[in-house]
């Protein structure tokens, strides 16, 4: 499946640190600290609803945002980052650029049970991490 006129999409991961309270243990580097980017292949950023609430002094419209990945067994993880555009910088070694949504959620790929089929799998974006 090519997608000629998509852009390139970049799971980024935080390298592990020991935690400095429980030096057995490790946790999630800094998003300043070197990164593990993983470009994903057959994956796009898309629109997955929108909805209009109104109040009596305005109106919005909120548009939220999921990455839609053709191989259900990538590695994207609740915590990852995923970025949408951008460009790579060789000397640097480091991703700049393009939209940067944050991996919260990570659902399973469902498959029919009669024929075995397997969809897309759709994963939640945030703006923010959390």
């Amino acid at each position: 499946m090519e997608f000629p006129f998509g852009e390139q999409v970049v799971r980024e991961r935080r390298i592990p640190v020991v935690d400095p309270y429980d030096p057995g243990t490790q946790v999630p580097g800094s998003w300043e600290g070197p990164l593990d980017y993983l470009p994903l292949e057959h994956a796009f950023v898309a629109s997955s609803s929108s909805s209009a609430p109104a109040t009596v002094t305005r109106a919005q419209i909120l548009t939220d945002k999921s990455l839609y990945l053709s191989e259900p067994s990538a590695d994207v993880q609740p915590g990852d980052r995923i970025r949408r555009g951008g460009t790579f910088d060789e000397d640097a070694g480091t991703w700049s650029g393009g939209v940067v949504l944050y991996v919260n959620a990570r659902p399973e790929a469902d498959t029919n049970p009669f024929t075995g089929w397997q969809p897309v799998v759709e994963i939640p974006l945030d703006m923010t991490e959390g």
